[in-house]
């Protein structure tokens, strides 16, 4: 799918990703990925729903959605090159992302954000009522550590 605004265009498609400036923007300027291996993002991209900003066929801005497709999403990966932030193009790529023909009638849609609270809430996103009620496991070195036993190699 691909969607436009002014000189602006979302697409859902797969090829015309910059897989490498999507890496570099994530592993070297998110606080959410710092460091992840390529390999790593790949296979994240392959087993996601991924949409692309483009301006001039150059790519602007990414966003990613796990999801079973059938109950829950969750949000991640979401930004905006610092050169084109302001210009309502956040909001845009999010109205692409619920606008989604495979995106809907979820009971649930769950996201992690510091700082985009704002941006979320325009979207119907609150805070966890119960959070007590949520649990995660979390290993922040794991890009710097590897995966024992958890060799992409092998399944691509």
């Amino acid at each position: 799918m691909n969607w436009t605004k002014d000189e602006f265009r979302v697409s859902d498609e797969k090829e015309f990703l910059d897989l490498h400036y999507v890496h570099d923007f994530l592993s070297n300027h998110s606080y959410w990925a710092a460091g992840i291996p390529m390999d790593i993002f790949r296979h994240s991209v392959e087993n996601s729903i991924c949409f692309g900003l483009y301006k001039d066929q150059k790519q602007i801005g990414f966003a990613r959605v796990v999801s079973d497709l059938s109950t829950i999403g969750y949000l991640g990966d979401v930004f905006i090159d610092e050169a084109f932030r302001s210009q309502g193009l956040a909001t845009f790529l999010m109205e692409c992302v619920f606008g989604h023909s495979q995106l809907q009638g979820f009971r649930s849609w769950m996201l992690a954000t510091r700082d985009a609270q704002n941006l979320y809430a325009k979207f119907g996103f609150v805070p966890i009522e119960n959070p007590n009620r949520f649990m995660r496991k979390n290993d922040p070195g794991v890009y710097s550590r590897g995966k024992p036993g958890f060799n992409l190699d092998s399944i691509l």
